[in-house]
């Protein structure tokens, strides 16, 4: 019998392969959603509980900001707010502008996205690669700077503003899918904890609203990072008449998960809080945040950003404290790819190392 029971499964559960999706699809944006719950093995997680991921980077562009683009884009067409030709605009971390990018180039609108200037290098590329202009904002404006500028460029330019972070269509798209999904999968299996931050709140107050109502037992676990608890602090951000935010949050400070708790508390976010609520609060640390997405992939080959290692360092730290036989699930909400130019990368060197470096001196032949 094999010391590691769980690698004896690993052919399990694989039977489907070959099968296709029953389906063609018109365009890529059908393509959103239905992502999978993954089990995380007993290299992290702790004995007598089960933890999920649910894997957003098997959206078409690989991040859950997929859902946003698709549910704020497919909403203004509806209303008729976008025709033929539009500019879209919107001030994003980077995951929202890659998908609204997406959306534009499928749709055919031009594309402009603000982006504060601390945010990865490779985001820029991937949206201008994608058709999109990218105009960087200062590091000093935060993210309520470059919402301002997204702003101002829309009013000056008769742009459509995406407005993600008081847009219904946000947390409505996950009330309709994210959450339902989750309810599909677990239907008939235990569930007590679904883990996850927020950003602009959308997943937060759509898909935990619709887990509380299928599922009422089952405890929403809201995280912040530990430098920039502005939730936590029970001071509420200040809003236009429009339900932005005024300025930033006296609680905030920087921190490395990128996508996360901007400066200021999202008008969704609020609402969420409001309507459903949230059972359990973990402040993360920014360098766990990015240890446990660095184990995720050395241990389980889940290849998923800082964001993602801070769902799942939740998830560890909650399981250890709940009742056993407990099962959770986090949101992992990106890839890692994101993330190359990051702290999530700095030990990561593109030359060999000395054990490297041995190893091909092992064999006489081809060496460097």
């Amino acid at each position: 019998m094999s010391c590691f029971p769980f690698f004896r499964s690993a052919a399990e559960g694989t039977a489907d392969r070959g099968a296709g999706r029953g389906r063609l699809y018109e365009n890529v944006t059908q393509t959103v959603g239905n992502t999978p719950c993954v089990k995380i093995s007993p290299a992290m997680c702790p004995p007598g509980r089960t933890i999920y991921a649910k894997c957003e980077f098997f959206n078409p562009c690989s991040s859950v900001k997929d859902r946003l683009a698709c549910a704020i884009i497919e909403d203004a067409e509806a209303k008729g707010l976008l025709k033929p030709g539009d500019t879209v605009v919107e001030a994003t971390s980077g995951n929202t502008g890659i998908a609204v990018a997406m959306l534009c180039a499928q749709r055919g609108y031009k594309c402009v996205i603000c982006m504060a200037e601390p945010f990865s290098i490779e985001r820029r590329k991937l949206m201008r690669f994608m058709g999109a202009k990218v105009i960087i904002t200062p590091k000093a404006g935060k993210g309520t700077g470059m919402v301002a500028k997204a702003k101002e460029l829309a009013e000056k330019h008769g742009w459509f503003l995406c407005r993600q972070f008081e847009n219904d269509a946000n947390a409505d798209f996950h009330y309709k899918t994210t959450g339902p999904e989750i309810v599909s999968d677990f239907e008939g299996k235990r569930l007590d904890y679904f883990v996850l931050g927020y950003g602009t709140g959308g997943t937060f107050a759509g898909a935990g609203r619709a887990i509380k109502e299928k599922r009422p037992d089952v405890k929403i676990v809201l995280g912040e990072p530990e430098a920039a608890p502005i939730l936590a602090s029970g001071t509420k951000s200040e809003r236009n008449p429009d339900g932005s935010a005024k300025g930033s949050h006296p609680a905030f400070k920087a921190h490395p998960i990128q996508g996360w708790t901007p400066d200021f508390i999202p008008k969704i976010v609020e609402e969420g809080v409001a309507k459903t609520g949230y059972d359990e609060y973990i402040a993360i640390p920014g360098q766990g945040a990015i240890e446990t997405s660095q184990m995720l992939a050395k241990t389980q080959g889940i290849f998923t950003g800082i964001s993602g290692g801070a769902s799942m360092w939740m998830a560890i730290e909650m399981a250890k404290k709940a009742p056993e036989g407990s099962v959770l699930v986090a949101m992992l909400a990106d890839t890692g790819e994101r993330y190359l130019s990051t702290p999530l990368f700095e030990t990561i060197q593109a030359d060999m190392n000395a054990e490297e470096l041995e190893i091909s001196k092992s064999t006489p032949n081809f060496q460097l």
